[in-house]
Parts: structure tokens; C-alpha cells; sequence
């Protein structure tokens, strides 16, 4: 049986464009956190597609047109590994995008990344958010009208989105989302966990508790018949 030698492809679209993820630790804290509540807000939609920094290609033929956005999300697009993003391949208008934004990349991402969101991808609705506060404005929303963005206004303290349904502002110190629904900030996985450990420990505890009382309650009522007993005891003497 002759063996057959493969080719490598001769158009290359590179899955890193070598850089890190993010600047700090902090800003990566940013991007996993929105990812992870997105994620597990959006579970029960088979049709919603969440992902960050990974490289979105945007005209076939041309691997050095490319963007990376930190967050985003698409409606329509099954929940599928993907390696890399091709607009030619899979849904070509984006519906939310965050950029966690530094001094080194806010011209950026005010400038050319908005230029591509608005007039090549379509973006609905993008966001950037500097969680150190060293630029102004640290948190900002634009919503797409048309070929241009408007900007999204607060509404108590908060950004509300029209395809996330959700609203995005800080809370204890970093960037969250909040249901306007619920009434209720949503949480990443570690502290949902970490809060169902904190009620099982209470429930645990509130159980020891009505144990150790319900124990106490018939040793005092044993302790009471045995003077009972006593007493008629006495009487009858």
C-alpha cells in the first residue's frame, strides 16, 4: 500500500499572533471572570458563542487581516471548538466585544479596533474597561447605529446591553455583570462554588445547632421527670 505524502497548506492563518494575553494578571483576572460569567449565564443557549483572545480573521486570503478582541460574543454560532476565528467561515457580524484597555492600547482601541468593529465586523455593541483607571474614560460603551457607535449612557452606575440583556459596571472592585431581571449581580464559577460551600457550612451548622438543642431540650425534660419522680416519691413517704 503506497503511502501518501501530505502537503502543508499554502496559505497559513496563524492561531498566535505571539503575544500575551494580557498586560497584568489583573487584566487577564478581567478577561477570564467576563468570559466564565458569560459562559454559565448563557448555558442553556445552544446558539451562543463566547470566546476571547483569539485571532478573528476578517478577508479571506489575507492572514495579516486580523484582530484579536480580549472578549466577545455571537449569536447563531453553535458552542464549538474553535482554533481560530474566520468571518468567511462562521458568523461575520460580532453582537458584543470588550477590550480591557491600557495607557499602551487605548489609542488603539478607540481608533483602529473601533474603525474594524463598526465598518467591518458589525459589532453591535462594544466595550472598554481599564481596570487600573489610568485612562479616561476607564469604562465606556458604544452601541452600533447605522456605520457608527453611539454612546451607551448609565443607567445607575451601570451600561445596560441590548443583546447581553444584562448590565456591565463594577462591583467590589472589578468589572461584573448584573441581571436587571434578578435584581442580582452574577458570579464566576469559583464564587458560585465558594458560596454553595458557605450555605452547606451554615446549613450544617444550623443543623448541629437544632441537634444540640433538640439533645438539650430531653435532658432537661429526663432531668425534670426524675425530680418529678423524686418528689412523689417523698409524698408518699
Amino acid at each position: 500500500m503506497e503511502k501518501r505524502i501530505g502537503t502543508a497548506p499554502t496559505l497559513v492563518y496563524p492561531e498566535s499572533d505571539g503575544e500575551p494575553m494580557a498586560e497584568t494578571p489583573r487584566h487577564q483576572q478581567v478577561m477570564i471572570d467576563c468570559m466564565d460569567i458569560l459562559r454559565s449565564h448563557f448555558h442553556g443557549s445552544p446558539d451562543v458563542y463566547i470566546a476571547g483572545n483569539m485571532l478573528l480573521y476578517y478577508e479571506e486570503g489575507n492572514p495579516r487581516k486580523s484582530v484579536s478582541p480580549d472578549v466577545f460574543m455571537v449569536r447563531g454560532l453553535s458552542k464549538k471548538e474553535l482554533r481560530t476565528y474566520k468571518t468567511w467561515e462562521q458568523p461575520s457580524t460580532l453582537d458584543f466585544v470588550l477590550e480591557v484597555a491600557s495607557p499602551s492600547t487605548y489609542t488603539r482601541d478607540f481608533n483602529e479596533k473601533m474603525e474594524i468593529y463598526a465598518k467591518i465586523l458589525k459589532v453591535k455593541e462594544y466595550y472598554i474597561y481599564d481596570p487600573y483607571h489610568e485612562i479616561d474614560p476607564y469604562f465606556i460603551g458604544f452601541r452600533l447605529v447605522g456605520e457608527n457607535y453611539e454612546q451607551i449612557a448609565y443607567v445607575n452606575e451601570r451600561l445596560p446591553s441590548a443583546v447581553l440583556d444584562l448590565e456591565l459596571g463594577e462591583h467590589e472592585g472589578g468589572l461584573r455583570l448584573y441581571d436587571p431581571v434578578k435584581s442580582a449581580w452574577l458570579f464566576t464559577s469559583q464564587e458560585r462554588v465558594a458560596q454553595e460551600s458557605l450555605a452547606r457550612q451554615e446549613a450544617e451548622s444550623h443543623a448541629a445547632a437544632e441537634s444540640r438543642a433538640r439533645q438539650e431540650a430531653e435532658s432537661r425534660a429526663q432531668h425534670a421527670e426524675a425530680e418529678l419522680e423524686k418528689l412523689r416519691a417523698a409524698l408518699e413517704r
